[in-house]
This record gives C-alpha cells, sequence and structure tokens, in this order.
C-alpha cells in the first residue's frame, strides 16, 4: 500500500479496481483548511487521462507492471511481431495496442513490454535511437543564427525537425520520448 503524500511520477496504482499511472503530481497545502495532493492519472487500460484529487493519508495499493525486453521483427500490415529474447517465443500486436511507439524503431531493435496480470498496456523504446535521414530538402548555408529547422523523413518513416545543415543520407540521434533531433552522428 502506498499512501496518497508519497505519489511519484510514473508510478502505478491501483484506483477503484483499475490501473492508473502517475503523470503529474502536485502537493498543496491551502492556507485555510487541510492539505490535499493533486494528481493527472493515465489509465493503463484505455489510455485515459483524469485528473484527481486526494487526501495525503489515503492509501491505494501498488500495481505490479512486469517489464520485458523484447525484439521487434517485423510489421505484417497491422499487425507488428515481436521475440521473447529469453524463451524466443513470437507473437503479435495490434496497431492500436502499439499506437506510435515504434515510429522511431527499425526491425531487430529491443523495447521494453510493459504489462499488467499477463496484459500488455505499452511498448517503451530505446531513449535515443540512431536513424539515417531518407528525405529532405538540400541544406544552405548562412541564416541559422536564428535555430531554424526543417522537417526531414528518418528510414522508419517519421518526421523529424533539424537543423539546416543537416542532409539526406546523415545519420542522427533522435530522443523517442519527445521525437526532437539531437545531434548528428
Amino acid at each position: 500500500m502506498i499512501s496518497a503524500g508519497d505519489f511519484r511520477n510514473g508510478l502505478t496504482v491501483e484506483i477503484d479496481n483499475s490501473v492508473f499511472q502517475i503523470i503529474e503530481f502536485q502537493h498543496v497545502k491551502p492556507g485555510k483548511g487541510a492539505a490535499f495532493v493533486r494528481t493527472k492519472l493515465r489509465d493503463i487500460k484505455n489510455g485515459g487521462v483524469k485528473e484527481t484529487t486526494f487526501r495525503p493519508t489515503e492509501k491505494f495499493p501498488q500495481a505490479r507492471i512486469d517489464r520485458k525486453n523484447m525484439q521487434y521483427m517485423y510489421a505484417d500490415g497491422d499487425m507488428y511481431n515481436f521475440m521473447d529474447n529469453e524463451t524466443y517465443e513470437q507473437f503479435a500486436l495490434t496497431s492500436e495496442q502499439v499506437g506510435d511507439a515504434l515510429k522511431f524503431v527499425k526491425e531487430n531493435e529491443t523495447v521494453s513490454m510493459l504489462s499488467h496480470n499477463g496484459v500488455v498496456f505499452s511498448i517503451e523504446p530505446p531513449m535515443f535511437v540512431e536513424l539515417e535521414i531518407t528525405d529532405t530538402e538540400p541544406g544552405f548555408k548562412g541564416d541559422t543564427a536564428t535555430g531554424a529547422t526543417k522537417p526531414a523523413v528518418v528510414e522508419t518513416g517519421a518526421t523529424v525537425y533539424v537543423p539546416l545543415f543537416v542532409n539526406q543520407g546523415d545519420k542522427i540521434q533522435i530522443d523517442t520520448r519527445t521525437g526532437e533531433y539531437l545531434k548528428r552522428v
């Protein structure tokens, strides 16, 4: 059991027979009245977000989340195939289950599968990936002091905004959490 006063970002708790992940929390101590905890919770089953307040003394059971490394094999239509790195067992997830988690992941890369009671609810790609740019406007010199960017398509098909000096064929590093360009490699 974990009390609302001990909430942290990323923590998963069971509330009213549903499992929620804490996105944001804030301890509020008003000048008048009792303190409370304002939270933003994401339902791990359907992805819905709700804002709720709790008394700091309320207690909730912590949800057990299993995290397992899997290898992303290939996409077949709207099915995405994965392989367990330990047992070599293969299975497929639908595009609804995957969402846009794989937009920066190439085939044969390792991802983390998050599941609760055997039901996969999220896929975490590696934090940073290196991808080659397959299509972008030609780079040009000058006017780079403003931090101008241009769209570029990477080898997975996703679009990233990169600085003007980046050209087609360059390898870049991308932060998968934000989808932002980090550097050329």
